[in-house]
């Protein structure tokens, strides 16, 4: 797969990552049981994995069946997957979806950026270059205007 086709992909996530909160929320909000909706969320989401996942065992079966090491750091996730949902279903209501996404990403961005230059849970180094912080720093701005007005 290219790396055009890739790029293609975040942004067919990004769109998705816009459209969820709200689905989320209204589905907490209308059944007025928010922590009902969330398992909902995670159980179609683990129906969602275990079909691709049976796809791409019948399509590589010799690399699903390799065991590797995992590092400790890597199980709990999940844990950071229900956060992101838990705040989807009572905090995207409260604030609106262009605040509340622009948080999320631009705080994933920051954050990432830290993550690249030092190398951590398994990010290849990348420097935080002054262009890079440059562009922390101009999302952090573009969250407040949103925010704002």
């Amino acid at each position: 797969m290219s790396k055009w086709s890739l790029y293609g992909l975040a942004l067919l996530a990004g769109i998705a990552n816009a459209v969820e909160p709200g689905q989320n929320a209204t589905l907490a909000k209308v059944t007025g049981q928010p922590m009902l909706a969330g398992i909902f969320c995670f159980v179609l989401s683990i129906l969602c994995f275990l079909a691709a996942m049976a796809v791409v065992w019948r399509r590589n079966r010799a690399a699903a069946e390799e065991a590797t090491p995992v590092p400790w750091w890597a199980w709990p996730g999940g844990i950071l997957g229900a956060a992101v949902v838990l705040a989807q279903l009572y905090v995207s209501e409260q604030v609106g979806a262009a605040p509340f996404l622009g948080c999320v990403i631009t705080a994933g961005v920051v954050g990432s950026i830290a993550l690249d230059h030092y190398g951590l849970i398994g990010f290849e180094t990348h420097a935080a270059s002054r262009w890079r912080i440059l562009g922390g720093v101009l999302m952090i701005a573009g969250v407040a205007l949103v925010a704002v007005f």
